[in-house]
């Protein structure tokens, strides 16, 4: 990550009653793992402590890059990045009645103060959480007594980047002793379920789906066909990407 990103980074978790926000949407679905099918509400924060796609490793790319891509993307660009209020944050969640709010990267943990202060109003509220990270964040245990669960993504070899900068032992251990975390891994071939397995034997992780990379509804359903078998075999759950296959890949959806 270049110094004016890391700026950018550092800048965003100052103050608790705001957060860097990349976009809002919804009533729509949950597309990913457990709650698949789900009416819900998104708030997607930006910045991101990885860059997936980048490196000669690389498999696939992120499909969120403005949330961290400060070369391809102006996060002076309000399309882009927005500082926005927790108090109206939570006054648009609240306006309509989907139990459900997804937040969101990115990766949300980065701001941490922020993100606890807003979980808190939503579930004092009477709204369900759940916090999609990837997995390198130990959250706080404030922040754990107000999410309903973690959907956590780590990220694999074909992601791209340091295996010390996507899997971090601390967290996936905190997370997983949390009791509210679901382990998501994103396929891109055959040879990642190998990875994943040997993570989730190593972390002893329970919850564990699967699902296929891809911005297409083709290629989703053509990599849940290939990997299901296996899938089965290994004994993890397998997960469309529900958004996908609906909308392909439209934003805000």
């Amino acid at each position: 990550m270049n110094a004016g990103a890391l700026h950018l980074l550092s800048s965003s978790v100052t103050d608790d009653r705001q957060l860097s926000v990349a976009e809002t949407f919804g009533p729509t679905f949950q597309g990913e793992g457990p709650s698949t099918g789900r009416q819900a509400l998104f708030i997607r924060l930006s910045r991101c402590n990885l860059s997936c796609g980048q490196g000669q490793l690389a498999r696939w790319a992120c499909d969120t890059p403005e949330t961290w891509d400060f070369k391809r993307f102006d996060p002076r660009d309000p399309a882009v990045s927005r500082r926005q209020s927790v108090e109206s944050l939570t006054e648009w969640a609240l306006a309509v009645p989907t139990r459900l709010i997804v937040i969101t990267g990115g990766e949300p943990m980065i701001q941490m103060s922020g993100l606890t202060r807003l979980a808190r109003a939503l579930h004092g509220a009477g709204r369900e959480i759940e916090i999609e990270t990837n997995g390198t964040f130990i959250p706080s245990g404030e922040l754990v007594g107000y999410v309903r669960a973690f959907n956590v993504s780590p990220k694999l070899s074909t992601a791209g980047g340091r295996a010390s900068a996507r899997i971090v032992p601390a967290a996936l251990r905190a997370l997983a002793e949390s009791g509210k975390a679901r382990f998501k891994f994103v396929i891109s071939h055959p040879g990642d379920l190998v990875e994943a397995a040997e993570l989730v034997e190593r972390f002893a992780l329970s919850e564990v789906w699967v699902m296929p990379e891809g911005v297409s509804s083709k290629a989703v359903l053509d990599g849940m066909r290939e990997m299901a078998q296996e899938a089965l075999r290994l004994g993890f759950n397998l997960s469309p990407r529900l958004h996908t296959l609906l909308w392909e890949d439209e934003r805000g959806r």
